[in-house]
């Protein structure tokens, strides 16, 4: 599958929104879990629910943890970050562009390894994604930063 951004063997994100036939190639290359991180509200031609359906129809387990700006806090992170740890990898992640599963991934990696937030966003520069400039970058330092402290 093209246009994935792969953080390590458990965790690529889509910088797209797959579709059926993304689902299958995606299960076919081994993928166990794909997230979905899109919030009903938004305009998108599958929907979570048939989303699922086709996931699941692929083989894969799939979970939806809608994230938008107005309802991005840490506990919503840290809830994510719980039910990562329970699904099978690989794990798929998407959003509409990749931009809110890259964050969500590089807040998980920087709570887990014990990242700054400038190492969150240096990780996500390394593997193609730059959010320095970007409203969601300052949310992923100060969580990242917030975890590091302990």
């Amino acid at each position: 599958m093209d246009n994935l951004i792969s953080f390590d063997s458990d965790h690529s994100v889509a910088r797209f929104a797959p579709d059926a036939s993304d689902l299958e190639r995606a299960a076919e290359q081994g993928f166990k879990s794909v997230v979905n991180f899109r919030t009903r509200d938004e305009k998108q031609d599958i929907l979570p629910d048939d989303e699922q359906r086709l996931a699941e129809q692929a083989g894969l387990v799939y979970l939806h943890h809608p994230v938008s700006a107005d309802i991005l806090d840490a506990g919503v992170v840290d809830q994510f970050r719980q039910k990562l740890a329970a699904l099978p990898k690989p794990v798929l992640l998407h959003c509409a562009s990749g931009k809110r599963a890259s964050a969500m991934v590089l807040m998980a990696r920087a709570a887990d390894d014990g990242l700054t937030g400038e190492g969150a966003i240096a990780l996500g520069q390394k593997n193609g994604l730059d959010l320095s400039e970007e409203k969601i970058g300052d949310f992923v330092r100060n969580y990242a930063d917030r975890k590091s402290m302990g």
